[in-house]
């Protein structure tokens, strides 16, 4: 027996088992991690219930339960309760935090109060809650509907509500429509204009006016244009406005809602089982689909995705062809000097360097130095308003590429020494050059490598919120960096990101109780996406390596 324990332990069993429960070990609490993390934020979505409850003053009060904790007796000696036998066996009593939401009412979001203050725990069908535009959510009791100087009658009330909210959604994406469409057409065009006069003037000077006065012409048309869009979108708001809710809070008022400021209205206490899950999937779906509002603490993140994808696709454009070209110099063509190995360390160097120097070194050589020299030769007319020496898209683009290069070049020169010499000879024995056989063998069969090198560079790169910060990224973006208008994909604009948006949801946001499950969604939502960026490359790579399997795995 104890030959044989001897045995096992030499032919490094243990070792074995030890790698492959630190394994488990990992994947069990990474797992366990993405669990909590999508359950804490993807529960924010559900339509929970709103209770409604007397204290001991005979106050009612309603609202959402948050959370739930226990708090030590020895606390609240000095409060004067009663404690029950069991709560003074168990030595703590239980605290709700309660969202009572109604901002403009209320001076707090949420107010913490002990169970044992409460009693009559009900739940009223009739309570609504209305997502807001501004001022986040609402609750009470609808109790009237207005149009202008009529009012509806009570028995049709809770339809002609629902209704009115459905028409005005509808009227509110006309208004989008008429902002993202014409106005931001006609502005386009008006910037221009203004800068092709400006030019006109500077190089003909002022005192010849008639080549300008079909330009004058022109943005006059163009401004009363932009004058009867803007007159279009203020009627449908004042037909909004018009239109107003009366809803009953807690302590017996009523509030007048405009329609304007409604975004949806829901019966939580009412609703069935499958309208919850309906409700589940519509709330998810308006967080991906549209832009953030109120400071950020409420809406959706889409801009902060598309910037996010957008700028990984653009780094990896521009860092794929610089790591290869310089893994495949040298490799192949630079000569094995102290220069060359002076080289390499540098690139592995680089790997370790802070990301927030390379945020600093983006702003000053890209942004100022680049960037100025771009805005002076070809942007002069737009000074001293800059175009592209300022941060933008494109200046973080590089700014991770330069990140991520030696990420790539290591892993490109590890896949190139893996190439048997074999190959090459046998390439340049029928004839070939060296750059044809570069070209046609050795990179092809190196190309699980360079994908390995691609995804271990969008893993780091789209989880990257510092160096950004400096060259780019933004709290809120007027609008998308791609769009219909030429030239289509604006390099020169801001952009949102979904790690910079999980950082000013935590640390920026006025309200950080309301905003705490959106950093949870958040959070959930950018490692959902570098997952599905890193799957993509992964069956890329896969695809490739069936093609050259005398590589073996990488």
């Amino acid at each position: 027996m104890l030959n044989q324990t001897k045995g096992w332990i030499k032919a490094g069993n243990p070792w074995l088992w030890l790698t492959a429960g630190s394994v488990s070990i990992c994947l069990i609490s990474v797992l366990g991690l993405l669990l909590l993390i999508g359950w804490k934020g993807l529960v924010y979505f559900w339509p929970m219930p709103v209770y409604q409850w007397q204290d001991e003053s005979g106050n009612r009060l309603i609202g959402q339960i948050y959370q739930k904790d226990w708090v030590s007796l020895d606390q609240l000696s000095s409060s004067g309760h009663r404690w029950s036998p069991e709560t003074l066996q168990k030595g703590e009593a239980e605290r709700l935090s309660i969202k009572v939401a109604n901002r403009e009412v209320y001076p707090k979001d949420f107010i913490s109060v002990l169970n044992v203050e409460l009693k009559n725990k009900t739940q009223p069908r009739d309570i609504a809650v209305f997502e807001r535009t501004r001022n986040g959510a609402f609750f009470g009791v609808p109790i009237g509907y207005q149009i202008g100087g009529s009012a509806i009658e009570k028995d049709n009330l809770k339809q002609s509500i629902d209704q009115a909210v459905v028409r005005a959604r509808s009227i509110r994406e006309e208004i989008e429509v008429i902002r993202k469409g014409d106005l931001s057409d006609l502005s386009q065009e008006l910037g221009k204009l203004d800068r092709s006069i400006k030019s006109m003037q500077l190089a003909a000077g002022l005192s010849n006016k008639a080549d300008i006065q079909p330009l004058l012409e022109k943005k006059n048309a163009l401004e009363i244009k932009f004058t009867q869009q803007e007159q279009a979108i203020r009627d449908k708001q004042t037909l909004l406005q018009n239109q107003k809710i009366f809803v009953q809070d807690m302590q017996g008022k009523s509030y007048p809602l405009s329609l304007e400021s409604i975004l949806d209205i829901w019966y939580p206490n009412a609703m069935t089982y499958s309208e919850k899950i309906m409700h589940w999937f519509n709330q998810v779906g308006k967080f991906l689909s549209d832009s953030p509002r109120d400071a950020n603490s409420e809406g959706g993140v889409f801009p902060a995705i598309f910037g996010t994808v957008l700028l990984v696709i653009i780094m990896s454009i521009i860092v794929m062809p610089l790591g290869v070209i310089a893994a495949v110099y040298l490799h192949e063509y630079a000569p094995n000097t102290f220069v060359t190995k002076l080289i390499r360390i540098s690139v592995v160097n680089l790997a370790g360097v802070p990301s927030i120097v390379y945020g600093v070194f983006g702003l000053g050589f890209f942004v100022y130095t680049i960037g100025g020299t771009l805005d002076s030769l070809f942007y002069s007319a737009s000074l001293p308003t800059p175009t592209f020496g300022t941060p933008g898209l494109l200046w973080s683009a590089l700014t991770l590429a330069i990140l991520t290069l030696p990420v790539v070049i290591v892993a490109t020169e590890e896949g190139l020494s893996r190439v048997p010499s074999s190959l090459r000879n046998g390439s340049y024995a029928l004839g070939a050059t060296k750059f044809e056989t570069l070209w046609r063998i050795i990179l092809p069969m190196v190309s699980p490598a360079i994908m390995t090198g691609l995804i271990l560079a969008v893993a780091r790169a789209a989880g990257e919120v510092a160096p950004l910060m400096l060259v780019g990224v933004v709290k809120l973006a007027p609008s998308l960096p791609l769009d219909s208008s030429f030239p289509y994909l604006h390099l020169d604009r801001k952009f949102m990101h979904l790690g910079f948006h999980i950082y000013d949801l935590g640390f920026q946001t006025p309200n950080i109780e309301a905003a705490r499950p959106l950093v949870f969604a958040t959070s959930f939502l950018l490692i959902t996406v570098v997952v599905g960026l890193n799957i993509t490359a992964i069956m890329i790579r896969n695809n490739l390596r069936e093609k050259f399997k005398i590589l073996g795995n990488d």
